[in-house]
């Protein structure tokens, strides 16, 4: 059974300043350059609570929530609230909006089939994390869920919640619009509990906060006295219907910085796949793609030749993928690219992220790197359906590294969950 909780939310005061000068994108997906851009927004960015360029980055994260609640420039409310949030985006020319649910999750080990990965973790970022959470003891960002909704009675719920006056609404560097809504009725609270009480979930992004909580909830157990009201067993978490229109994942495509394209490369392509030459620009590349989206396909482009890969025959499949992999696993595309075309083919070996590998959510982007020298080989995919990620992991299975961009992110810094030993839900 899902337990959902309504929580006193920490967010910023009016004193702050202008939220898009506080609001960031989530702490993964911050780099250098980002870093220095949120610290000169403002002296209460967000990204210095996430994500600080400080040595001592968890005390000092500590230290800026401990002054600046005394200070007012953020605040506890004093009743408990779940949220509707809302991104408002264009892709592919045509806007779309993703609206969901922000309230406290109640935690489940993931053999309680309840709460489902579809991801592989990694123990370096689950570590950071945990420190973060040891020494801050809040959930500074949620956790990404999605989860079925047939019979559209969340849908209908958010549909009358955004008729009313929102809490705040910003507009990111992309051009994404989040607005968040605030609920305090009890009974649209009760509502919603009684109607996700049923459900299942699956985690779309925070794979590793996820992880990361469940091992601070059960040692924080270990050392105090808890009930099932402590709000440790819990984690906010941004949850929203399989069914929503706007819930979009966009490809990762795979830039390789050794890989070469020669013709012998091109010769043992054929074994695999119909290979045809296409124009190397944006919408040839995107185009073939799109054209076929159901038959396995891939684009490759080296700098100066761009390919079409169509597998042939799926049995081949079987005898190359990892032999680990479950049937259903192998022929989605990323394990495709990564067992035949990766490993076979081009014989790679381990990839690790900006060492060997590079990952782009864009074509044009993609190209360009090429075009600048910062890799020699592009790799494009066709995405994956939120169905298609749903029903993989139901059945206990996990994709490879990098194989879902749910788009867009829901922004960090409009509120966080006290999770200390003392608070409850």
């Amino acid at each position: 059974m899902v337990d959902v909780r309504p929580f006193k939310a920490i967010k910023y005061t009016p004193k702050a300043g202008n939220p898009e000068l506080l609001v960031t994108q989530p702490y993964d997906k911050i780099d250098t350059e980002m870093q220095e851009e949120y610290y000169k927004k403002s002296p209460y960015n967000y990204c210095r609570l996430i994500l600080p360029t400080e040595a001592d980055k968890y005390q000092i994260a500590q230290q800026r929530i401990t002054q600046w609640l005394k200070a007012n420039i953020m605040e506890q409310t004093a009743q408990s609230a779940i949220f509707v949030s809302r991104q408002e985006y264009i892709i592919n020319g045509k806007k779309v909006a993703r609206t969901g649910l922000i309230a406290a999750l109640r935690l489940y080990p993931y053999n309680e089939n309840i709460v489902f990965p579809h991801e592989f973790t990694h123990s370096a970022p689950k570590a950071d994390r945990l420190n973060m959470l040891r020494t801050v003891q809040k959930n500074l960002e949620q956790v990404f869920l999605m989860y079925p909704d047939p019979e559209n009675k969340t849908i209908n719920f958010f549909k009358e919640i955004v008729k009313t006056t929102h809490l705040v609404k910003v507009t990111d560097p992309d051009g994404v619009e989040h607005t968040i809504w605030e609920v305090t009725d009890p009974e649209k609270i009760q509502y919603i509990q009684q109607t996700l009480s049923e459900k299942f979930m699956v985690i779309n992004d925070g794979h590793h906060r996820y992880e990361s909580a469940l091992a601070y909830r059960d040692e924080t157990r270990i050392k105090n006295n808890w009930t099932n009201d402590s709000a440790f067993n819990f984690h906010m978490c941004y949850m929203v219907p399989i069914q929503d229109e706007g819930l979009a994942i966009l490809p990762t495509h795979r830039l390789l910085k050794e890989a070469k394209i020669t013709p012998e490369i091109i010769e043992e392509f054929k074994h695999y796949f119909t290979v045809t030459d296409i124009a190397p620009n944006v919408d040839a590349l995107d185009s073939y793609l799109a054209k076929h989206i159901k038959e396995h396909a891939f684009c490759v482009y080296d700098g100066k030749n761009a390919y079409g890969l169509t597998m042939k025959h799926e049995e081949n499949v079987y005898q190359f993928v990892n032999t680990h992999t479950s049937k259903e696993t192998k022929i989605f595309d990323v394990v495709i690219l990564r067992d035949i075309i990766f490993k076979t083919i081009l014989k790679t070996g381990e990839l690790k992220i900006d060492e060997n590998i590079i990952y782009i959510r864009w074509t044009k982007t993609a190209i360009e790197k090429i075009n600048r020298g910062e890799a020699k080989v592009a790799f494009l995919v066709n995405p994956i359906s939120a169905k298609a990620v749903s029903e993989l992991a139901l059945q206990h299975e996990r994709l490879p590294e990098k194989s879902t961009d749910f788009y867009p992110k829901p922004l960090s810094g409009f509120m966080m969950m006290d999770v200390s030993v003392n608070e409850k839900l």
